[in-house]
């Protein structure tokens, strides 16, 4: 699924003309505030929606914005996310806006500026947001899943602690090789394909800062049983870590380095 953050005066406006524009099923997930009172005091509230394009929607105060987009990963193909301007998202902007906005992949003065289909083009050119529960609805839909009788997993997160007085990390960050790294993993997924019993084989890692505490990287394997299944996604990992081109930086609570570069 490709996701991102739509920002400005326009953004409302321009949501519409890109899920227009895309092809496939597109999820809106809304970030609003109010104001409720409570014994004469304003309290700040934070409320999260997401519509689907069939018309179904949902909302509740305890519903981040990293869950309305979880929950739409498996079966979306986009999800544009609206007055979220720390969704960590590739960001589109469209109108005036008085947030910073760090090199956004689109920006335009107004919604009549907009040109959705180059916009959509630009927006699939980025990484894919996937989540365990995307790749492995993606396996269930393969051709082959009729002869599958095991699907094995592995996720990879960010650590915060080894050791009860290590000190702390916030958060890695991670570049790849664009390109390169892609390819890699692909001829991974083939060849682990090519094994007797294993018919789909998804690889993904997340580039960008990553806090601890969350998901990294997938490896999932759909097999006709479970030992060549299990044996595949260790060896996919393994490959992964030893062949594919990705650089770490960490960020501990003493200092900031990148990770190769002390191996």
């Amino acid at each position: 699924m490709y996701t991102v953050s739509l920002l400005g005066s326009d953004a409302d406006a321009a949501a519409p003309r890109l899920a227009d524009a895309a092809a496939g099923r597109v999820g809106v997930v809304r970030r609003e505030a109010d104001t409720a009172v409570d014994g004469g005091q304003s309290l700040s509230r934070a409320a999260t929606e997401y519509v689907v394009d069939d018309g179904w929607r949902a909302s509740g105060d305890g519903l981040s914005v990293r869950d309305a987009i979880d929950r739409l990963a498996p079966d979306h193909d986009y999800a544009f996310v609206l007055g979220a301007p720390g969704a960590r998202l590739p960001t589109v902007v469209v109108g005036e806006t008085e947030e910073t906005v760090e090199e956004p992949i689109v920006a335009v003065e107004g919604v009549g500026s907009l040109d959705a289909a180059a916009a959509i083009e630009t927006i699939e050119d980025g990484e894919p947001y996937e989540t365990l529960e995307s790749l492995v609805a993606s396996v269930k839909r393969s051709t082959a899943a009729t002869y599958s009788g095991a699907i094995a997993t592995f996720t990879g997160r960010v650590r915060a602690k080894e050791d009860e007085g290590d000190e702390r990390t916030h958060y890695l960050e991670f570049e790849k090789y664009d390109g390169v790294a892609e390819r890699r993993m692909d001829t991974i997924e083939t060849e682990l394909e090519e094994r007797n019993g294993i018919l789909d084989v998804r690889l993904h890692h997340r580039t960008g800062r990553i806090p601890d505490g969350e998901d990294i990287v997938f490896v999932v394997v759909l097999a006709g049983h479970r030992r060549e299944a299990f044996r595949a996604v260790e060896d996919g990992i393994d490959r992964l870590k030893e062949e594919v081109p990705l650089f770490k930086k960490e960020v501990t609570d003493e200092e900031t380095f990148w990770v190769h570069q002390r191996e």
